[in-house]
């Protein structure tokens, strides 16, 4: 990660021969480079906020997600200890005396509201900041939206990647959950909500830990999707600005992730993303906006860009502002793997439809506890087993 101090050319203060051969080197840069200055690259973060929100960074921290830093927020002094990340911010230390939130996102709130300058101070010169939480609790509820609204102070691209409860928690987690998304939603840029209950439907049957484990890993292939398009070289290369044209101020979006293998594997991929256990009762259709990481081995073609990039727009609105990327991982090889974020929908959000069942898997096919070495590490509930003729 790039702090402001990285981002600055300093001279010595003082004068004399060293400060002479600084300046000769400089000129000498200018003169190699046709005087062009060379880019920064955008400082990107993601926040974990309560305990799913820094769940969610550890998984990150351990997937080696590159070309991001990480961050956790909590009121929960021993879950900070805890965390993998280097960064820790310990929310409301005189109202909560760092023993949590007890549930109630007005503590979550008013302890962010306490720290709310450190965070101005610590958020300054970020371009592109992650908020991922696990709303329905205390801190994440009521610290994300407040956390938003400094970030955007602060002049970031905000995109909030947020986890809605499983039934089985509870109506009234349900309900705080709903209204911390309705205020996260008034602050950040992009919204992606994860329906925890979809992936219970998809992964029926695993272990109660495997659940929360794949809640968490949805979130950060959505973090995976967004930055390795703008971290990482591609065949196509995307800038920061291109990314922020499609999300800034975009609202509610969609998140898709599919893979495909064999010859059809292109057209698998794109499809498998647009209907994804992930997108509830919702489609695509009609989006304004579109953000597309197509990722593959060394194998990967033209050919398998352009068809999945076309399954795509064949059902976005078709004066959509599309963004695709495409980056080669040698751990791909033989496969695609399609990652969607649409935006800009109506104001009712996205079209609903009715969808068919979905798929089942079994427990052996879920994530394994360790997927730190897994390649693209794509979530299995999220691999649809289809029979080829290959």
């Amino acid at each position: 990660m790039q702090h402001d101090q990285d981002r600055q050319l300093h001279l010595p203060a003082h004068s004399g021969h060293a400060g002479l051969q600084v300046d000769a080197d400089l000129r000498q840069t200018l003169v190699s480079s046709n005087g062009i200055v060379p880019s920064q690259s955008a400082r990107i973060e993601v926040i974990g906020v309560g305990g799913g929100g820094s769940n969610a960074v550890n998984r990150m921290i351990a997937s080696d997600l590159q070309g991001v830093g990480y961050r956790v927020l909590n009121t929960d002094a021993q879950a900070l200890l805890q965390s993998a990340a280097q960064q820790r911010v310990q929310l409301g230390q005189k109202l909560t005396r760092g023993l949590g939130a007890g549930g109630n996102p007005v503590i979550g709130q008013k302890a962010a509201e306490e720290s709310r300058n450190e965070l101005l101070e610590s958020l300054q010169g970020s371009d592109l900041i992650f908020i991922a939480a696990g709303m329905g609790g205390g801190t994440g509820t009521g610290a994300a939206p407040i956390l938003a609204e400094v970030a955007k102070e602060c002049g970031a691209l905000t995109v909030g990647i947020v986890t809605k409860p499983f039934s089985f928690e509870g109506r009234k987690r349900m309900r705080q959950a709903e209204e911390g998304i309705a205020r996260l939603a008034e602050h950040v840029d992009t919204l992606i909500v994860i329906p925890n209950d979809r992936l219970r439907e998809a992964i029926a049957g695993a272990p109660l830990q495997e659940a929360f484990r794949a809640a968490d890993d949805v979130l950060r292939m959505g973090v995976k999707g967004i930055s390795d398009i703008i971290t990482r070289p591609g065949l196509v290369n995307v800038d920061f600005a291109d990314v922020r044209s499609v999300m800034s101020e975009a609202g509610t979006a969609l998140l898709g992730i599919g893979v495909g293998s064999g010859r059809s594997r292109a057209i698998e991929a794109a499809q498998a993303a647009m209907s994804s256990p992930l997108l509830e009762a919702a489609r695509i259709d009609g989006a304004r906006g579109c953000v597309i990481n197509i990722s593959g081995g060394r194998d990967m073609t033209l050919e398998d860009m352009t068809t999945a990039s076309e399954v795509i727009y064949d059902v976005v609105d078709p004066d959509a502002n599309i963004i695709v990327g495409a980056v080669v991982d040698e751990a791909m090889e033989g496969e695609i793997h399609v990652t969607v974020i649409a935006t800009g929908f109506d104001s009712g959000g996205p079209y609903r439809v009715e969808r068919p069942a979905v798929t089942q898997f079994t427990p052996a096919e879920t994530l394994n506890a360790d997927s730190s070495d897994q390649g693209a590490n794509i979530p299995a509930f999220l691999l649809k087993r289809q029979t080829r003729a290959d």
